[in-house]
């Protein structure tokens, strides 16, 4: 059945309005989010527990995660940008395949990991070539809240990546 031109205007007015809404891979290819972001209003993004100075050769502290005090749901299904650095979880011949991404250096290594609300579990199907531990990237992709946890952590959101580039 051949469509009449009425409904091809309806069609292409309906794209130009989601376009135009913000709705549209075209208008808007993803957004830029900052750690902050992540946090519900009103909670510090870096606990007090771990501001200040850490004390590299006193005990080991990576276990001592402080507790999420929540999560923001406002970006689920969305596509998202966000800067952080790579602590790789899973690697392929070719790559990391998943990692967390941290909001600052040695986050879940080197000292106590941020809370649950300040970390990225990310996937990728095309491994991400890391050049080595903690380097700092952008990351774009599907994002969600997602409870996941790790030898290293508990994760709160979860990112799907299509597109890692250095930082």
């Amino acid at each position: 059945m051949v469509k009449s031109a009425p409904d091809r205007r309806a069609v292409l007015a309906a794209l130009g309005a989601l376009i135009l809404s913000g709705k549209g891979a075209v208008a808007r290819d993803y957004i830029d989010l900052n750690w902050t972001d992540l946090v519900p209003e009103g909670q510090p993004a870096i606990p007090p527990s771990l501001q200040g100075l850490i004390q590299h050769d006193g005990p080991d502290m990576s276990g001592q995660q402080p507790p999420s005090q929540g999560v923001r749901t406002e970006w689920n299904g969305e596509i998202v940008r966000l800067p952080g650095f790579v602590v790789p979880i899973d690697y392929s011949r070719t790559g990391v395949t998943a990692f967390i991404l941290v909001p600052f250096v040695g986050a879940c290594v080197h000292v106590p990991p941020p809370p649950a609300n300040q970390l990225v579990f990310v996937t990728t199907e095309k491994p991400f070539e890391s050049t080595g531990l903690f380097e700092p990237v952008n990351v774009t992709g599907m994002f969600g809240t997602a409870s996941t946890s790790t030898q290293l952590a508990d994760i709160a959101y979860a990112l799907s990546a299509d597109h890692i580039e250095p930082f």
